[in-house]
């Protein structure tokens, strides 16, 4: 017998990881995949996720919060363990945390290249490596990883940023070469202009905001809401024979 169409969808009993769930996309991913039915690890530095935590319980899935800086590679374990320590294992990783520092290239800080890359693309990196090795043993996982439209441009004054965003895209799809045979699908959503703290710079700029949403076709700024479908495909069944994939959830942006 076939599967229901919306059972592909349930996440019932499955065990996700979601960093930067403090607020924002990370915040709306992780209440997304509760809905779905999946216990949630929300993983926060200085933000706190008690919010998230209420939603998810609210909806009648557990949580764990696990308060690391994820720039900080020792750290890192703790989280994978938490996942196991509180739910017997871990099915989904949603690599979202990340930040940026907006100075032109000649005036870049060295210390602001460092730690962008340290908190976009090396965490990512160790942590789909730590739960590639449990989702190779159990045969099944799902990786999401947020990458950016600037893993497809250069964008203005965010050398560290672009650079960490294409690497991601670029990670991506080479653990899903690697794992796609052993079950495992490593995929990318690249969010489009989002009303997020990393945009505010530019939403508070008259010009630089009109020339943006010109140039979308749904014509206004994403919202995290919009994320949260795409996250749960992501993580279900009906996304199975997805793999190496970078998702825009950009409101048409590449396509101008």
């Amino acid at each position: 017998m076939k599967e229901h169409p919306q059972n592909r969808f349930d996440l019932s009993g499955k065990t996700a990881v979601v960093t930067g769930a403090g607020r924002g996309l990370g915040q709306a991913i992780a209440t997304g995949l509760a809905e779905a039915g999946a216990n949630i690890v929300l993983v926060t530095n200085r933000t706190s996720a008690e919010e998230t935590k209420s939603r998810v319980e609210a909806l009648g899935r557990k949580a764990r919060i696990v308060q690391v800086d994820i720039a900080d590679r020792s750290k890192l374990p703790s989280i994978i363990d938490a996942a196991v320590e509180a739910f017997g294992g871990l099915d989904i990783l949603v690599n979202n945390a990340g930040i940026i520092r907006r100075t032109p290239a000649a005036e870049h800080a060295y210390s602001d290249w460092q730690e962008v890359l340290d908190v976009n693309l090396n965490s990512v990196f160790v942590l789909c490596q730590m739960a590639g090795e449990l989702m190779i043993e159990q045969g099944y996982g799902k990786i999401i990883n947020i990458a950016s439209m600037l893993s497809f441009q250069g964008g203005i004054n965010v050398p560290g940023y672009t650079a960490s965003k294409h690497a991601v895209a670029g990670l991506t799809k080479a653990l899903a070469n690697e794992w796609a045979s052993k079950g495992i699908q490593v995929n990318a959503i690249a969010p489009g202009y989002m009303t997020t703290d990393n945009t505010e710079a530019l939403r508070n700029d008259p010009a630089r905001s009109r020339q943006i949403l010109e140039r979308i076709p749904a014509a206004r700024w994403g919202t995290d809401e919009d994320l949260i479908g795409p996250a749960i495909f992501l993580a279900s069944n009906a996304s199975n024979y997805m793999n190496g994939h970078v998702l825009c959830v950009d409101g048409g942006w590449m396509n101008r």
